[in-house]
């Protein structure tokens, strides 16, 4: 049976890309079914079963064009990979974000992951807080990973406040990058697993991807860019706020914090939960809650947390009776 697709509404070069590189790897997925492209017409011989299904996924190609300025391989792939269509993908946050580098498709494990890829695609600006174990930097690294992949954005930038887990970096050996970089090893550790290393290595030495303490966004403009500050709870409400307002244009940016977890001299001086409760309300920005109950580490994670939480509970109640 032969068939003829006529492509109206776009360039040939948009959806075959260059070097037809978008439509070999379309037409890799239907091996039995002979496709030739002339310009604006595809011409395709094969099954009925095959042709229909060739232009259905075609159509799901040409939407995703419609949301973006350039198709990639990945754009392909992610139709083909049985979970979800890209633009439901944005609906109900449960496909594929990325792939990891073992191949194995990275994706919202629980209700709240889910709620927060939607809120990433929704919104400018998204405040992850909740427990440690709960993915909110993996998810987050994985988005910022998808978009730069996607060509949505032209870098990531990856940070952290300098503030030492009841430890001081003036002790370890080397310069400020060497002291620094064992902080933010979980950052590069996270990227690892979406990023060949070497390509890795690549992207991080043209500042495709940069990873940088906090104090180094002072005075910056970024733009087109997904901008992830981890560790959000060691900020004080001074920082927070030169940080949020480092966005430019076409730009997304992920807050991801624990509350629970500061590691300030004085707790008191955390702006996370500040901030949040002063930019409620505004049209787009959006708060994510994590709870014990979405911990994706060891089993033990979960039962170590509430532990932890029952003992300050405890003790917070013992002081307020011994105040009264």
């Amino acid at each position: 049976m032969r068939h003829y697709i006529c492509l109206e509404e776009v360039e040939p070069i948009e959806i075959y890309g260059a070097n037809n590189r978008i439509l070999d790897a379309f037409c890799n997925y239907f091996p039995n079914l002979k496709v030739v492209a002339r310009g604006k017409e595809i011409i395709l011989e094969g099954t009925e079963n095959q042709i229909e299904e060739f232009q259905i996924r075609m159509n799901q190609l040409l939407e995703v064009l419609n949301h973006k300025k350039n198709l990639t391989p990945y754009d392909v792939d992610e139709i083909f990979d049985g979970e979800s269509s890209p633009l439901q993908f944005k609906l109900n946050g449960d496909a594929v974000i990325v792939h990891g580098t073992d191949g194995k498709p990275i994706k919202a494990r629980n209700a709240t992951q889910q709620e927060m890829v939607k809120a990433y695609f929704e919104n400018d600006l998204v405040f992850a807080v909740g427990p440690a174990g709960t993915g909110k930097t993996y998810i987050a690294i994985a988005l910022a990973v998808r978009a730069l992949k996607n060509r949505e954005i032209k870098r990531i930038i990856l940070t952290r406040p300098a503030v030492e887990a009841g430890e001081r970096l003036g002790f370890l050996p080397g310069d400020l990058k060497d002291k620094l970089d064992p902080y933010l090893q979980p950052l590069y550790d996270a990227l690892g697993d979406m990023i060949p290393s070497k390509k890795l290595q690549e992207l991080m030495s043209d500042g495709t991807i940069q990873i940088a303490p906090l104090a180094y966004m002072r005075g910056r403009t970024l733009d087109r860019a997904c901008v992830i500050l981890d560790e959000a709870q060691n900020t004080n409400l001074g920082q927070l706020k030169m940080f949020l307002t480092r966005m430019g244009a076409n730009a997304k940016f992920i807050v991801t914090g624990d509350a629970s977890q500061i590691d300030l001299p004085n707790k008191e001086d955390s702006g996370l939960l500040r901030g949040i409760r002063m930019l409620q309300g505004i049209k787009g920005i959006s708060t994510i809650h994590f709870t014990n109950k979405d911990i994706v580490r060891h089993h033990l994670v979960s039962m170590i947390v509430k532990a932890f939480d029952n003992r300050k509970a405890a003790e917070e109640n013992q002081n307020q009776t011994e105040q009264e």
